[in-house]
């Protein structure tokens, strides 16, 4: 929810590459192909190629006949050469192209003929001086005006983009008698069509409509061409078909639902209203009515097209408007009338054919192409480097690659933004930096938009400091366009990488070139992804300084951001100047501020918002529903979750499976068994049924009602359908074992603890919990060393499941105060301290003897209790010498012993049979100094037993009672016995 934008490089770096590949004028992108199939059916491999009696080269597989006259086609060039003038004109073009005087270069070469004079228009690249060239001409006494001198100025000024100019032109056009052409009619539509203005690239057609111009074939195929890159495919091909009879029909075509293209290409279009009402549409002259009808079809019979243009043009309409068997139909056509072939015609059909996966097809195809005696160019490999890639076959699109030198062209600049792009898809490293590497020695570049590609392919490798470095190289090179640090940024803002977006946010760019807006959208998602929110809002506080303004995306942005991260009093904030400044937040900006309200409890405010949302007319959607329903479920309000659940079905929006669990929840909270389970059936009407949520709920609240068979009911569909989860099983556990049933409570925490759904802490502590109550410690030990093992860090109900665990395991009361003392009050090691002692007393020795060398290995200070469970482990798993090497320990730093220290000490000797330990710990306490206590008595009678000292152990027991029944302490012979060293001590 971060950012509503997000500039993937790998969108970036493909930018369009269909339509740079496939374009029927554009062609682009093979390897060695052998085993030619059927071409849509007409199976051309089926037959070998034959020649007929009659002299006719016959393709069986196709069924059509190819006259020998047509059978080896001339190829088209469609490379641009300069051509070659003779007389002054080579020098006026050299002077024109090196000086700034047009005029005077002009004045110096004499009287132009009105060739002459065209070929000087034709061969201005600069609007300015075509503008200037023109003036000039216009400016001479017998200058007579003439369309074609206009058709050159007006199409340079609509390659530039120059309306203003352009309209100029065309009213002065109309002022000098100059009627326009079907080439005048047809450059318009085109430049307009470029330049994304489809819109009022038809109205031109409607304009020569009524200034009774009938469309030739090359303004036909302008005008279809224009709409297929539209995406207008029906309209294109109904306009061919009525031109093939002789009608141009406009009338009923919505052009409100043309979608112009020149918004995204960043040109300044007019608006269709005022297209309509300006000079361009009512200007122009008027031929006479006898000559609007199409006067080259007086039979009335149906006229076909003859340029090969025009049929390559239909291919690629039929082709990307996936209607395969036009498309066939028209190539067939060509064979059948005779229609030249070029390079272009079968890169138009080897793409329609492999982009419809008909791989084969297109390879059948090239070899054709190979026959017919038309060469494949660099547009062919292209187009199949494309085509095997996203056919996964990247070894043949490799060799595509490398066949293009092989056969002696150059790979162009699509070629390798195709190739990186598909290596680096793939994370193809060694690949690309060959790749790289070739393209530096032949001193070709890499474009621009493939350089956010090769980067993400090296921090997906987390090779870092490479994308550094590439990116260093290629900045000393070129100047980046914004959007291209943007798709760069990204990148790194989607790893949360957000120093190393910040270094291309501010790093070195042109004079003069500000940072866009977009980049400062960008640069605040990879703050927030990171979770630096202060740095987000200072960048975002600060732009306005370096002359940037937010917009909409950056209110956005800052608002959900902060809405994530539970900033919500920042996020209401900008949500209001947001407004102030005159923007209307989203749907998803408000649902973020009213989500994280829900999720803090702060309902009332979530309210707020709504009612806000609502008065400024956004729509709520579902999402805006289910945080009100849901988090008033949360607190039991099930009146209020009701309300808005009514609400929205007043907005029209049908409930989903969410929201309704979200009421069952409301209704569990308040035990409301009937509102729930009719809901539950509800639920059940849904496609897909119930989901684990609001199952869950339902055996929640079954369990909270003590009613067993119910819940176990939905939890048995739950095992079977094999969609229960920890919750589940957690839930029916607490049920069974507060019902008493500890039997089946265990059995359910065996099955879960083997279907691997203990994977937090919660589930650990309700298994644990069940194996305690049920008395089966040591495999709550297990469990203990388990979560550890995976990670799970044990919480406060952990803690309270192991102290239950030390109780009923049999270590002293004081002992366990002791630990829960030290827990509380957040001693250092103190936690590991407690989890060692479970261990101990549970009989895990080596699990317990591990856990006491982490906190023996601390640099801190420890306290008694510390040392006090590391002696108790070293006691109890037989290790007495480390034992009391812990009291030495103990005594060097200064701890005197506790009562604690003493039992576990009395332990260790019992085990040792060091009688002489125990009779000294006995006299202190007999002695009175050490206060009598119960557990000590305890421990030094349990002590004489493990020393095979019954006797002194029965003694010590009845001492025990005088003691603690306040009698005289009587001496006797016995007592001397124990003032004795034992024998051999």
């Amino acid at each position: 929810m971060l950012c509503r934008f997000s500039y993937n490089s790998g969108e970036l770096g493909r930018e369009n590459l269909q339509s740079l590949f496939f374009s029927s004028c554009k062609l682009q992108t093979l390897q060695s192909f052998s085993g030619t199939r059927g071409f849509l059916g007409f199976n051309l491999h089926s037959q070998k190629q034959r020649i007929n009696p009659r002299g006719a080269r016959v393709f069986p597989g196709f069924k059509l006949q190819c006259h020998s006259t047509t059978v080896v086609l001339p190829q088209k060039n469609s490379s641009r050469k300069r051509k070659k003038y003779g007389g002054v004109l080579p020098s006026i073009l050299r002077a024109l192209e090196s000086g700034n005087n047009v005029e005077d270069i002009l004045n110096s070469c004499g009287k132009l003929s009105p060739k002459e004079q065209t070929v000087v228009l034709k061969e201005q690249s600069s609007w300015e001086r075509i503008l200037r060239v023109f003036e000039w001409i216009k400016s001479k006494e017998d200058y007579v005006p003439n369309v074609i001198h206009y058709n050159v100025v007006l199409r340079v000024l609509g390659r530039a983009q120059k309306w203003d100019e352009l309209r100029l032109c065309w009213i002065e056009m109309a002022k000098n008698g100059v009627l326009p052409t079907n080439n005048t009619y047809s450059m318009l539509v085109d430049v307009y069509g470029k330049a994304g203005l489809v819109k009022e690239a038809i109205l031109w057609i409607k304009h020569m409509k009524l200034r009774g111009v009938f469309p030739d074939e090359v303004t036909m195929n302008t005008v279809v061409r224009v709409l297929k890159d539209a995406r207008e495919f029906d309209w294109a091909n109904r306009f061919y078909k009525d031109w093939c009879v002789g009608k141009v029909e406009l009338g009923d075509l919505d052009l409100e639902s043309v979608a112009d293209l020149g918004y995204e290409m960043g040109s300044a279009p007019v608006s269709l209203k005022h297209f309509l009402s300006s000079e361009l549409f009512k200007i122009g002259g008027r031929r006479p009515i006898s000559k609007i009808m199409d006067s080259s079809n007086t039979d009335g019979s149906a006229r076909k097209p003859r340029l090969t243009a025009t049929y390559n043009t239909l291919i690629d309409l039929y082709g990307k408007a996936g209607r395969m068997k036009d498309a066939a139909d028209v190539f067939a056509e060509m064979l059948k009338l005779g229609v030249a072939m070029d390079t272009i015609t079968f890169n138009t059909m080897i793409h329609t054919c492999g982009s419809h996966g008909d791989l084969s097809e297109a390879e059948a195809l090239l070899t054709k192409m190979e026959e017919r005696g038309i060469s494949p160019d660099t547009k062919t490999y292209n187009i199949f480097l494309s085509l095997y890639a996203d056919a996964g076959n990247i070894d043949a699109a490799l060799k595509c690659y490398r066949k293009i030198r092989r056969v002696g062209l150059f790979p162009d600049v699509v070629t390798h933004r195709a190739v990186l792009h598909v290596l680096c898809e793939r994370n193809m490293i060694e690949e690309v930096e060959t790749v790289i590497a070739e393209m530096k020695r032949s001193g070709a570049r890499v474009h621009e938009h493939s350089i956010p590609v090769v980067i993400r392919m090296y921090v997906n490798e987390g090779l870092l400091d490479k994308a550094k470095l590439f990116l260093e190289e290629h900045l000393l090179d070129d100047e980046l366009s914004s959007r291209t640090r943007v798709a760069i940024m990204d990148v790194y803002a989607e790893k949360g990488l957000w120093a190393e977006a910040e270094n291309v946010f501010f790093g070195k760019r042109g004079s003069g070139r500000k940072k866009d807006v977009v980049e400062y959208n960008v640069m605040v998602k990879a703050y927030g992804k990171a979770k630096l929110y202060d740095k987000a809002f200072s960048l975002f506080r600060g732009m306005r300084n370096h002359g940037t303004w937010p917009n909409e995306s950056t209110y956005n942005s800052l608002i959900q951001m902060f809405s994530g991260g539970d900033l919500v009093d920042q996020a209401r904030d900008i949500l209001t100047e947001m407004q102030k400044m005159g923007f209307k937040p989203q749907c998803l900006t408000f649902c973020a501020v009213i989500a994280c309200y829900a999720r803090l409890g702060q309902l009332p405010d979530a309210v707020d918002v709504y009612e806000e949302m609502v008065s400024v007319g956004v729509k709520p959607n579902e999402v805006v529903y289910g945080s009100l329903i849901n988090g008033f479920s949360e607190t039991g309000n099930v009146e209020e979750a009701l309300g808005y659940f009514r609400k929205m079905d007043e907005f029209g929006i049908s409930a989903n499976q969410i929201m309704l669990t979200s009421l069952i929840k409301a209704y569990s909270k308040v035990g409301c068994l009937e509102g729930a389970k009719t809901l539950y059936e509800g639920i059940k009407e849904l496609e897909g049924g119930p989901d684990i949520v609001s199952s869950n709920s339902m055996i929640n609240l079954y369990a909270d009602l003590g009613l067993v068979s119910e819940a176990k009911l939905i939890f048995d569909d739950l095992r079977r359908k094999g969609r229960a989860d920890g919750v589940s099983f957690a839930t029916m556990m607490y049920l069974y074992k507060n019902l008493g049933m500890l039997d089946e409570a265990i059995d359910v925490a065996d099955e879960m603890k083997q279907s691997g759904l203990l994977r937090d802490c919660a589930s650990f502590n309700k298994v644990m919990a069940c194996y305690v109550t049920n008395g089966q410690l040591i495999t709550c030990g297990e469990l203990l060393q388990e979560m550890i093992t995976q990670r799970v860090l044990p919480d406060t109900g952990t803690f309270k499941v192991m102290f239950t665990v030390l109780k009923k395991g049999g270590l002293s009361t004081e002992a366990v105060t002791q630990l829960e003392s030290s827990y509380r009050e957040g001693k250092p090691y103190a936690r590991q301290a407690v989890i060692t002692s479970v261990f101990s007393t549970v009989g895990l020795h080596a699990f317990a003897l591990e856990s006491c060398e982490t906190f023996l290995k601390a640099e801190v200070a420890l306290d008694s209790s510390v040392y006090n469970v590391a002696i108790y482990a070293y006691g109890t798993s037989g290790k007495i010498d480390k034992a009391l090497k812990m009291f030495m320990k103990m005594q060097d730093e200064d701890l005197e012993p506790d009562l604690v220290t003493y039992i576990n000490l009395a332990g260790c000797y019992g085990k040792a049979g060091m009688l002489e330990g125990l009779k000294r710990i006995y006299s202190q306490l007999k002695y009175r100094e050490i206060e009598p206590n119960e557990s000590l008595f305890k421990a030094i009678i349990d002590a004489y037993r493990s020393a095979k000292r019954h006797d002194l152990a029965e003694l010590v027991s009845q001492e025990m009672k005088f003691a603690f029944d306040g009698k005289q302490y009587v001496h006797s012979e016995s007592e001397h016995e124990l003032d004795e060293p034992p024998p051999g001590l």
